[in-house]
């Protein structure tokens, strides 16, 4: 039995979870040795995790304002790193990151570097300040930074644009798994990851979604590190792959040569779809690098992850969890690029036994994994050059399922795919917990409460942000069934409005005392106004990039609008008050009260 406080029995309460999850999956392989269906397994696997995640969130509820907004600001830095880590593993990282790879090769490590070097802007910058400066909200510490309601107003906007682009992405990422999990239409899976979503963050807020998120964690980098050992233990590079499988990349570049590469079909509906990455990045030096500085100011400047930081006993505790955030979040990304090799290996190289390409089109199209996939229309296989053999260029794969389809590619046991969709629901809905969070948050307390109702009390608060996370997320689930872009793009989007309008209102509010409300609102305006400019006219209106700088590295335009905006309008007015300038100088104090609760 365990006893105490909650917060005092972590270790215990989450290594008994753990170990509940591993004798489930123990479960479920002997239930598929004694026949049990795929789909069956599948569906055991969504119905447990997520009944697992609805519980933490029914017993995290609660009706108390610092509980909901930030937890109570009591959560140690390790967890708080594993629920950072989960809430920014997206269904963009475990779903589609490793399929870029495999389709697009080393330029989607732009990707992976600014994901990953982000996170050093947010704790040499931002983390730690935040923190100590002592807001709920993201739109709080920038009203009450540079004062009045303009400039509250124009963070909301920014925040709620950034952060609901992003949660479509993620509810995208539920439907592919749920139409593979319960084969289920697309359009219908993501209204079914979206009740899943609400369940955790409805009653708890950020307690509930906290807590949950240490859980999703453990799912996901359980699902994500199983198939590559397994694999990589098969092909003969050991249990930990990620430094010798150099090998595999050498003996890809032969196969793909051997077996030649001629003009793909053109002539099968969705071939672009599936054989195409959305949104790939091109691989030149300088795309990669702006991409990289596009990831990494937006990691730093994406309100859901800021949000994590305002949850830490103390400001020590926010740094120190952005290492331990770092730490969990290298497992997957150091491990994406071993899992896109293995997997394209698994399907080319002649020696191994689940290999397609250049076997007969006969016994390709008759495989089980095979047909499950071009049911749900993410894989085609056409015998363009009519001589009954899988060439190269007549093996069609969307990229986002890559990772899904990977224990199926590589025949291992079906209790595998299953365990990987639930971690792919776990990176899908750990983030979209936290993006509904943060976009619900700052509408109801920086607009509703600071801006339209100061006097609401405690009650009604609560009851406008679930109100709002309904309707937000069912917006979100909406624009994801239209399928407008892919997941990968989407994210990239998010990334790039978060830079382009408040990674310098941001940056400066801490380190510049000369940065004042005209100038903070001039930066966020221009740069967000610019930005979003810029994505219209390369995206929609057709316009020509300018030196390269195309529609998901945009960012790069607005930042550089919004810095100027901000510094020039910041000197053409009058400074910030005393009182602004010493509570900017005592919010670079990693020591002593927070500066809100000192100010009252």
């Amino acid at each position: 039995m365990i006893k105490g406080k909650f917060t005092d029995n972590l270790g215990k309460v989450y290594a008994m979870y753990t170990l509940g999850f591993l004798v489930f999956f123990a479960i479920m392989a002997v239930f598929e040795q004694m026949g049990a269906g795929a789909r069956a397994i599948g569906i055991g696997f969504l119905c447990f995790t997520i009944g697992i995640y609805a519980l933490i969130g029914w017993l995290s509820r609660t009706a108390e304002v610092s509980a909901y907004y930030v937890a109570g600001r009591e959560v140690p830095a390790l967890y708080n790193g594993m629920a950072t880590a989960a809430d920014w593993m997206s269904g963009a990282s475990f779903v589609a990151l490793a399929g870029g790879v495999y389709f697009g090769g080393y330029p989607y490590l732009g990707f992976i570097i600014g994901w990953t070097g982000g996170y050093v802007l947010v704790n040499s910058l931002m983390a730690p300040y935040l923190r100590k400066f002592g807001c709920y909200t993201v739109p709080d510490f920038i009203g009450t930074r540079y004062g009045g309601n303009l400039a509250r107003f124009c963070a909301v906007v920014v925040l709620v644009v950034a952060s609901f682009t992003y949660v479509t992405a993620q509810i995208n990422a539920t439907g592919t798994i749920a139409a593979q999990t319960l084969g289920v239409p697309f359009e219908l899976g993501v209204w079914l990851g979206l009740a899943g979503i609400f369940v955790c963050s409805m009653l708890g807020g950020m307690r509930g979604v906290t807590w949950t998120q240490v859980a999703q964690y453990i799912v996901l980098i359980i699902a994500y590190l199983t198939p590559i050992i397994w694999m990589s233990n098969k092909q003969g590079f050991g249990i930990i792959p990620h430094f010798s499988y150099g090998d595999a990349v050498h003996r890809i570049a032969e196969l793909e040569a051997q077996y030649g590469l001629s003009k793909a079909a053109e002539n099968i509906p969705g071939v672009a779809v599936l054989t195409t990455p959305t949104n790939a990045p091109a691989g030149n030096e300088w795309k990669m690098v702006t991409l990289a500085i596009c990831m990494m100011c937006g990691t730093a400047s994406l309100p859901h992850i800021l949000m994590r930081y305002f949850t830490t006993p103390s400001v020590r505790s926010a740094r120190r969890s952005v290492g331990w955030s770092l730490l969990f979040i290298f497992f997957l990304y150091f491990s994406a690029p071993a899992l896109a090799t293995l997997t394209k290996l698994q399907l080319l190289d002649p020696n191994l036994a689940t290999s397609v390409i250049g076997k007969s089109f006969e016994e390709v199209s008759n495989l089980t994994w095979v047909q499950h996939w071009s049911s749900v229309g993410m894989l085609a296989v056409a015998d363009q050059s009519g001589d009954g053999i899988v060439q190269l260029n007549e093996f069609f794969m969307r990229p986002d399922i890559v990772v899904l389809a990977t224990p199926e590619i590589a025949g291992l046991p079906y209790v595998i795919s299953g365990l990987v969709a639930a971690g792919g629901l776990a990176a899908a809905m750990s983030t979209a917990d936290g993006l509904l969070l943060a976009i619900a948050n700052a509408l109801s307390h920086d607009l509703y409460y600071k801006i339209i109702d100061p006097k609401a009390d405690t009650r009604k608060r609560l009851i406008v942000a679930r109100v709002l996370l309904l309707f937000i997320g069912a917006g979100g689930a909406f624009i994801a069934s239209l399928k407008l872009t892919g997941i990968l793009g989407a994210v990239a989007w998010a990334f790039d409005f978060a830079c382009s309008g408040l990674f310098f209102p941001l940056v400066l509010g801490v380190w510049w005392k000369r940065a004042n409300k005209a100038g903070a609102i001039a930066g966020m305006v221009a740069g967000f106004g610019v930005g979003s400019w810029y994505l219209y006219m390369v995206y929609a209106a057709g316009m020509e990039p300018w030196m390269g700088i195309d529609h998901i590295r945009f960012g790069i335009i607005g930042m550089p609008v919004s810095l100027i905006a901000m510094v020039v309008v910041s000197l053409m007015t009058p400074a910030p008050s005393e009182e602004i300038q010493r509570m900017v100088d005592e919010t670079r104090i990693p020591s002593g009260a927070t500066v809100l609760d000192a100010a009252h």
